[in-house]
């Protein structure tokens, strides 16, 4: 049996956004969007669980009544949540193919229109979605008469975070340029092994 003659090397530090567009990321941001990624993932533990207990007691002739509740809150939460957590990772949907051939002014451009246009839909979902979450206080869930609201407040909360993480890109982009830095454009080239 062979003896290892290298010490093992720390564990790596889980990565949070993707390295090449680090530059365009505030690292006093990287535990909020850590802990928004671990609920996403419970929340989506949650809804899987109450569907799956749901069709067990239905099986069983005992409904759960409110099963379509917390299955829908679940649902609404996790995917409002997991929406700015994607726009922080940047794995939303923008133009990315044509800013990324682009460079200097160009880019600057249109790497700031794709994100003003995200920034008008998150600024959108505040305003309106706060709107209907103070109206969907007259309206409740059956059987539990809980107000609508516990769900339509997902829309503005995250339209909150949509608005803070596009700011710190736009911010970062402006100061430091949105194209990544040498050494990230080379090992995002570099084959993975």
């Amino acid at each position: 049996m062979a003896q290892m003659s290298e010490p093992l090397s720390a564990a790596p530090k889980p990565r949070v956004t993707v390295k090449a567009f680090r530059h365009l990321k505030w690292p006093a941001l990287d535990p909020l969007e850590r802990g928004l990624m671990v609920l996403c993932a419970f929340l989506l533990l949650g809804f899987t669980l109450v569907e799956l207990t749901d069709v067990t007691l239905r099986t069983m002739h005992r409904p759960w009544l409110n099963a379509a509740e917390f299955a829908s809150g679940c649902f609404t939460w996790g995917i409002f949540l997991g929406m700015s957590v994607a726009v922080r990772r940047d794995q939303h949907f923008r133009l990315t193919a044509v800013s990324h051939s682009l460079h200097g002014a160009k880019r600057l451009f249109v790497e700031t229109a794709n994100r003003l246009v995200i920034l008008v839909v998150a600024l959108c979902m505040v305003v309106f979605g706060y709107k209907n979450y103070v109206v969907s206080f007259g309206s409740f869930l059956m059987p539990s008469t809980t107000p609508i609201a516990v769900l339509t407040a997902a829309i503005p909360v995250a339209g909150c975070l949509i608005t803070l993480f596009i700011m710190e890109e736009l911010i970062n982009g402006w100061r430091r340029g949105f194209e990544p830095p040498e050494q990230a454009i080379l090992e995002m080239s570099l084959p993975v092994v």
